[in-house]
């Protein structure tokens, strides 16, 4: 029984372009002009269709025209993973999030850039292929019985173990130096970053004690690999910190030597939270227990049901969110957990060490993110329909959290304990093995212009686990990220590229070869449009001014994709 309940359990987890226009600095400023943010308040927006419809993939590497400038210095690819199929037969996907894995290369060398897509040969995909119909539940849609089996047969099957996808179309993560494509079940896929073709699917169960582990991994500057994924058991759920050691795999091993560091038990012993990634320092993995449930009850329960996954996930505004702090030494917690309100969390922006104090950057909201926003059927929608929909979307802000490390016994009650000079944050005993924080506003007011901060990112190769000054990302005034953001912490200031009608894509950093200072280099972005065919463009902006460089125009349409990496030639 153990093994069926962890089994049903795995799939829980996800959860007008101008043509070469003239390149100015036009397009940065601290806050939209007064024509440009009424543009983006009035009424009628364009319908998002497009940007989530099936599209071909181009196995082979085209060419791209290139407008302005791309550094010839920038040698290496940006791989991109994002749905690229939504419909197999007469059958279509409910959810954005259901799609089926289309892999992307942006390869840049000498000022050019050609592009390439694949998609990812999934099990899922392969299945939903050879039947033409969709034949594996995702995280949206529940795959329903063969209509050829007879009454019977069909009963029977809403008594079937749901399979856990393979269809890994959120990210590409890095283990023993190899590429994976990953969603957030215990199944990836390792493939080659030149051809985009599966080497082989990797179930993490296999390797260690866990039935998921996020799309999110962070990295040591050894190689070292550390991520979090569940676990079920007749104890309950539990939160497991994984650490994979560096070091290159071979043919087969390939998560070899694998190690669950740290094992944290659900609050709610059938009621686990959801989290998409976890924050980590130079000596701690933070991991954030939000209020955002998933009832293993209901999910265990999709097929007799008749719903989907995303059925079992909602949010729950009555519990505090928990901040659990583990040593990556010995893989025990701090002596105290850190409380705040109720929040909910997506990705963290960076987290370091100082005197005795850990901050945890992040983007964050008090508001719960309606998953059936990005049902296809809402990102069909248009107009007013649509303008009503943006309004009630979820909308994060970039906060910073003081956790005090050295609480004892002796440690004070009911006073602030963050004495770093010049922070708003809080931090106050108020039990025994209790702190509870309050966070600081990362931003200025003019980022609301913005709807707030997402697809957070840093020079991390650098300044991950270090105290750094700049981050960059998408700010979403639309359902999907429409402009592209850079905050200076040091007076909180703002730089933003928009241009209405383009959807850009999260920002990746890539530091120029004799940096200096933490944002010499390029920002690349992958833009869409859903108002024009074949408008897709990768966009190459000066990190340090914000100003546009160049863009590579590409020849055939892309769908909106969610993450990527730059993977470097040298």
């Amino acid at each position: 029984m153990a093994a069926l309940f962890a089994l049903l359990v795995l799939v829980v987890l996800l959860l007008r372009r101008p043509s070469c226009f003239s390149l100015s600095a036009g397009a940065v400023s601290s806050l939209g002009s007064g024509e440009e943010q009424h543009s983006r308040s009035a009424l009628g927006l364009p319908c998002m269709a497009p940007l989530v419809r099936s599209v071909e993939e181009t196995p082979e590497p085209i060419e791209t025209t290139v407008c302005g400038n791309i550094p010839a210095w920038i040698n290496g690819s940006l791989l991109r993973n994002g749905p690229g199929k939504f419909e197999f037969g007469k059958e279509s996907f409910s959810h954005w999030f259901d799609g089926m894995a289309l892999l992307h290369q942006f390869k840049m060398e000498g000022g050019q850039v050609s592009y390439k897509s694949h998609f990812l040969r999934s099990d899922s995909y392969k299945s939903n292929s050879e039947n033409n119909r969709i034949m594996v539940s995702e995280f949206g849609t529940l795959a329903m019985p063969d209509p050829c089996k007879n009454f019977f047969q069909r009963f029977l099957s809403s008594f079937e173990v749901l399979k856990p996808t393979d269809n890994g179309n959120i990210n590409f993560a890095k283990y023993k130096g190899d590429y994976y494509v990953t969603t957030e079940t215990n199944l990836m896929h390792r493939v080659d970053p030149e051809t985009l073709e599966s080497m082989g699917k990797v179930d993490w169960s296999k390797f260690i004690a866990a039935n998921a582990a996020t799309a999110h991994p962070h990295y040591d500057p050894d190689g070292t690999t550390y991520n979090m994924g569940n676990s079920y058991t007749f104890k309950g759920a539990f939160y497991n910190i994984i650490r994979v050691p560096a070091g290159k795999a071979g043919p087969s091993e390939t998560l070899e030597g694998a190690k669950v560091l740290c094992s944290i038990p659900s609050l709610d012993r059938a009621k686990p939270s959801y989290y998409h990634s976890f924050a980590m320092s130079q000596n701690y993995v933070v991991f954030i227990e939000q209020p955002m449930k998933m009832d293993l009850l209901k999910i265990f329960m999709s097929r007799l049901r008749r719903k989907p996954i995303k059925d079992g996930i909602y949010w729950d505004p009555s519990l505090e969110t928990v901040f659990h702090v583990i040593s990556k030494h010995t893989g025990k917690p701090v002596s105290v957990k850190y409380y705040t309100k109720a929040m909910l969390n997506f990705h963290q922006i960076n987290a370091f060490e100082q005197d005795d104090f850990l901050l945890l950057d992040l983007c964050g909201s008090d508001d719960v993110v309606p998953i059936d926003t990005y049902l296809i059927q809402n990102l069909q929608k248009s107009g007013e329909a649509l303008d009503q929909l943006c309004k009630s979307s979820y909308k994060a802000f970039p906060r910073r959290f003081v956790f005090p490390l050295n609480v004892d016994a002796n440690t004070p009650s009911g006073q602030n304990l963050n004495t770093i000079p010049s922070s708003l944050a809080t931090a106050v005993r108020v039990a025994e093995d209790k702190v509870y924080c309050t966070h600081e506003e990362l931003h200025s007011e003019d980022l609301h212009e913005y709807g707030g901060l997402e697809f957070p990112q840093i020079n991390y190769d650098k300044f991950n686990t270090r105290p750094y000054r700049y981050f960059y990302g998408c700010g979403f005034k639309h359902l999907m990220a429409d402009s592209l953001l850079k905050m200076d912490l040091q007076g909180k200031r703002l730089k933003a590229w928009h241009h209405p009608g383009l959807f850009p894509s999260e920002p990746v950093f890539v530091p120029s070869p004799d940096a200096t200072e933490e944002d010499d280099g390029v920002i690349l972005s992958v833009v869409v449009t859903p108002t024009q065919e074949k408008s897709t463009f990768l966009l190459v902006l000066d990190a340090k001014t914000f100003e546009e460089l160049g863009r590579a125009e590409v020849p055939v349409n892309i769908p909106f994709g969610s993450h990527g990496v730059f993977n470097s030639n040298k």
